[in-house]
Protein backbone atom coordinates (compact mmCIF):
# COMPACT_ATOMS: atom_id res chain seq x y z
CA UNK A 1 0.00 0.00 0.00
CA UNK A 2 1.51 3.46 -1.02
CA UNK A 3 -0.27 5.64 1.85
CA UNK A 4 1.87 8.43 0.13
CA UNK A 5 -0.25 7.97 -3.17
CA UNK A 6 -3.41 8.58 -1.36
CA UNK A 7 -4.65 12.02 -1.97
CA UNK A 8 -8.16 13.76 -3.67
CA UNK A 9 -9.31 17.14 -4.09
CA UNK A 10 -11.29 19.31 -2.27
CA UNK A 11 -14.14 20.71 -4.84
CA UNK A 12 -17.42 21.06 -2.31
CA UNK A 13 -17.48 24.50 -1.25
CA UNK A 14 -15.28 28.25 -0.93
CA UNK A 15 -15.01 30.02 2.09
CA UNK A 16 -15.20 34.23 1.55
CA UNK A 17 -15.00 36.82 4.37
CA UNK A 18 -18.29 38.33 3.77
CA UNK A 19 -19.77 35.06 4.45
CA UNK A 20 -18.33 34.83 8.38
CA UNK A 21 -20.50 35.81 11.25
CA UNK A 22 -18.88 38.67 13.57
CA UNK A 23 -19.36 35.97 16.48
CA UNK A 24 -17.44 32.58 15.91
CA UNK A 25 -19.52 30.61 18.30
CA UNK A 26 -22.32 32.05 16.05
CA UNK A 27 -20.79 30.80 13.00
CA UNK A 28 -19.63 27.32 14.77
CA UNK A 29 -23.46 27.16 15.36
CA UNK A 30 -24.43 27.05 11.60
CA UNK A 31 -21.29 24.97 11.14
CA UNK A 32 -22.55 22.40 13.21
CA UNK A 33 -26.50 22.44 12.09
CA UNK A 34 -24.32 21.91 8.69
CA UNK A 35 -22.96 18.80 9.71
CA UNK A 36 -26.25 17.69 11.38
CA UNK A 37 -28.83 18.05 8.53
CA UNK A 38 -26.19 16.74 6.00
CA UNK A 39 -26.16 13.49 8.80
CA UNK A 40 -22.46 12.74 9.28
CA UNK A 41 -21.84 9.87 12.09
CA UNK A 42 -20.93 11.68 15.30
CA UNK A 43 -21.51 15.37 14.18
CA UNK A 44 -20.81 16.43 17.59
CA UNK A 45 -17.58 14.51 18.02
CA UNK A 46 -14.70 16.72 19.07
CA UNK A 47 -10.65 15.56 19.74
CA UNK A 48 -9.82 17.23 22.90
CA UNK A 49 -5.63 17.60 23.25
CA UNK A 50 -4.32 18.36 26.79
CA UNK A 51 -0.51 18.33 27.64
CA UNK A 52 0.80 16.68 31.12
CA UNK A 53 3.14 17.94 33.79
CA UNK A 54 6.30 16.47 31.23
CA UNK A 55 5.35 18.59 28.51
CA UNK A 56 3.44 15.10 26.98
CA UNK A 57 0.37 16.26 24.70
CA UNK A 58 -2.52 13.78 24.74
CA UNK A 59 -5.44 13.78 22.64
CA UNK A 60 -8.87 11.82 22.54
CA UNK A 61 -12.38 12.23 21.19
CA UNK A 62 -15.48 12.82 23.14
CA UNK A 63 -19.16 14.60 22.73
CA UNK A 64 -19.59 17.77 22.77
CA UNK A 65 -22.77 18.44 25.26
CA UNK A 66 -23.65 22.35 25.00
CA UNK A 67 -22.52 24.78 23.12
CA UNK A 68 -23.25 28.85 24.78
CA UNK A 69 -22.18 32.38 24.44
CA UNK A 70 -19.34 31.21 27.02
CA UNK A 71 -17.80 28.55 24.87
CA UNK A 72 -17.85 24.66 24.62
CA UNK A 73 -19.17 21.76 26.95
CA UNK A 74 -18.26 18.51 27.66
CA UNK A 75 -18.83 16.44 30.72
CA UNK A 76 -16.24 13.51 31.75
CA UNK A 77 -14.68 11.51 35.29
CA UNK A 78 -12.63 14.06 37.11
CA UNK A 79 -10.45 11.25 37.78
CA UNK A 80 -9.73 10.47 34.04
CA UNK A 81 -6.20 11.63 32.75
CA UNK A 82 -7.95 14.64 30.43
CA UNK A 83 -9.44 15.70 33.97
CA UNK A 84 -6.29 15.26 35.73
CA UNK A 85 -4.44 17.27 32.78
CA UNK A 86 -6.78 19.75 32.63
CA UNK A 87 -6.65 20.28 36.19
CA UNK A 88 -3.04 21.27 36.46
CA UNK A 89 -3.10 22.88 32.80
CA UNK A 90 -6.11 23.96 31.73
CA UNK A 91 -5.22 25.09 28.16
CA UNK A 92 -6.77 22.79 25.72
CA UNK A 93 -7.58 22.31 22.10
CA UNK A 94 -10.36 20.99 20.57
CA UNK A 95 -10.88 20.07 16.92
CA UNK A 96 -13.55 18.97 15.07
CA UNK A 97 -13.18 16.94 11.83
CA UNK A 98 -16.01 17.47 9.13
CA UNK A 99 -14.40 15.26 6.94
CA UNK A 100 -17.66 14.72 3.76
CA UNK A 101 -18.05 18.26 4.31
CA UNK A 102 -14.60 19.26 3.25
CA UNK A 103 -14.30 21.51 6.90
CA UNK A 104 -12.83 21.44 10.27
CA UNK A 105 -12.55 23.93 13.47
CA UNK A 106 -10.12 23.98 15.93
CA UNK A 107 -10.87 25.84 18.84
CA UNK A 108 -7.93 26.98 21.18
CA UNK A 109 -8.91 28.23 25.14
CA UNK A 110 -8.44 27.19 28.65
CA UNK A 111 -10.84 24.91 30.53
CA UNK A 112 -12.61 25.72 33.58
CA UNK A 113 -15.31 23.16 35.74
CA UNK A 114 -18.79 23.68 35.13
CA UNK A 115 -21.15 24.40 38.31
CA UNK A 116 -22.48 21.53 40.13
CA UNK A 117 -26.20 22.38 39.01
CA UNK A 118 -25.33 22.37 35.63
CA UNK A 119 -23.61 18.63 35.91
CA UNK A 120 -26.18 16.98 37.84
CA UNK A 121 -28.70 18.49 34.75
CA UNK A 122 -27.21 16.78 32.48
CA UNK A 123 -26.51 13.36 34.29
CA UNK A 124 -29.99 13.14 34.74
CA UNK A 125 -30.72 13.43 31.46
CA UNK A 126 -28.62 10.49 30.26
CA UNK A 127 -30.14 7.24 29.72
CA UNK A 128 -30.11 4.84 32.72
CA UNK A 129 -27.24 2.57 31.68
CA UNK A 130 -24.66 5.37 30.86
CA UNK A 131 -25.39 6.90 34.48
CA UNK A 132 -24.41 3.35 35.63
CA UNK A 133 -21.45 3.27 33.18
CA UNK A 134 -20.03 6.23 34.75
CA UNK A 135 -20.17 4.77 37.94
CA UNK A 136 -18.46 1.13 36.95
CA UNK A 137 -15.82 2.52 34.67
CA UNK A 138 -12.79 4.27 36.41
CA UNK A 139 -11.62 6.10 33.60
CA UNK A 140 -8.21 5.62 32.10
CA UNK A 141 -7.36 3.70 35.17
CA UNK A 142 -5.91 0.11 34.35
CA UNK A 143 -8.39 -3.01 34.89
CA UNK A 144 -7.47 -6.95 34.34
CA UNK A 145 -10.08 -7.95 31.98
CA UNK A 146 -13.31 -6.90 30.06
CA UNK A 147 -15.15 -9.27 32.31
CA UNK A 148 -14.28 -7.47 35.49
CA UNK A 149 -15.58 -4.50 33.90
CA UNK A 150 -19.01 -6.06 32.97
CA UNK A 151 -18.69 -7.73 36.77
CA UNK A 152 -18.54 -4.03 38.04
CA UNK A 153 -21.55 -2.67 35.70
CA UNK A 154 -23.40 -6.00 36.99
CA UNK A 155 -22.86 -5.01 40.45
CA UNK A 156 -23.39 -0.95 40.39
CA UNK A 157 -27.01 -2.24 38.61
CA UNK A 158 -27.90 -4.44 40.88
CA UNK A 159 -26.94 -1.64 43.21
CA UNK A 160 -29.69 1.19 41.62
CA UNK A 161 -31.80 -1.28 40.47
CA UNK A 162 -34.73 0.10 42.54
CA UNK A 163 -33.99 3.60 42.71
CA UNK A 164 -32.75 6.64 40.93
CA UNK A 165 -29.05 6.45 39.92
CA UNK A 166 -27.31 9.60 41.79
CA UNK A 167 -24.53 11.37 40.32
CA UNK A 168 -20.87 10.25 41.22
CA UNK A 169 -18.56 12.56 43.37
CA UNK A 170 -15.80 11.79 40.52
CA UNK A 171 -18.01 12.71 37.86
CA UNK A 172 -17.95 16.38 36.26
CA UNK A 173 -18.08 18.63 33.05
CA UNK A 174 -15.27 21.52 31.82
CA UNK A 175 -16.64 24.38 29.70
CA UNK A 176 -13.74 25.16 26.90
CA UNK A 177 -13.58 29.55 26.86
CA UNK A 178 -12.33 30.07 24.06
CA UNK A 179 -9.78 32.86 22.11
CA UNK A 180 -9.18 31.57 18.91
CA UNK A 181 -11.22 29.94 16.77
CA UNK A 182 -10.31 28.69 13.22
CA UNK A 183 -12.28 27.52 10.45
CA UNK A 184 -10.98 25.57 7.53
CA UNK A 185 -12.71 24.67 4.35
CA UNK A 186 -10.92 22.73 2.07
CA UNK A 187 -10.23 23.97 -0.92
CA UNK A 188 -9.05 23.40 -5.05
CA UNK A 189 -5.48 22.39 -5.59
CA UNK A 190 -4.38 22.61 -1.84
CA UNK A 191 -5.47 26.03 -2.00
CA UNK A 192 -7.73 25.56 1.19
CA UNK A 193 -9.72 28.60 3.24
CA UNK A 194 -8.76 29.22 6.50
CA UNK A 195 -9.77 32.10 8.69
CA UNK A 196 -8.69 32.19 12.39
CA UNK A 197 -10.81 34.56 14.61
CA UNK A 198 -9.10 36.02 17.66
CA UNK A 199 -10.73 37.75 20.85
CA UNK A 200 -9.32 41.39 21.70
CA UNK A 201 -9.03 42.80 24.95
CA UNK A 202 -12.85 44.14 24.95
CA UNK A 203 -14.39 40.75 23.88
CA UNK A 204 -14.80 41.69 20.09
CA UNK A 205 -13.23 39.56 17.72
CA UNK A 206 -10.99 40.22 14.66
CA UNK A 207 -10.59 37.78 11.77
CA UNK A 208 -7.85 37.17 9.77
CA UNK A 209 -7.31 35.13 6.69
CA UNK A 210 -4.39 32.78 6.70
CA UNK A 211 -2.48 30.84 4.05
CA UNK A 212 -3.55 27.51 3.74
Amino acid sequence: MKIDAIRRNYTRDKLDMDKLTADPLVQFEHWLQDAVDAELPDPTAMCVASVDASGQPSQRLVLLKDLNPNGFVFYTNLGSKKATELAANPKVCLHFPWHPLERQVIVYGTAERVPSSQVMKYFLSRPKESQLAAWASEQSRPISTRQALLQKFAEIKHKFEHGDVTLPSFWGGFLVRPHQIEFWQGGEHRLHDRFMYSQQDDGSWSIDRLCP
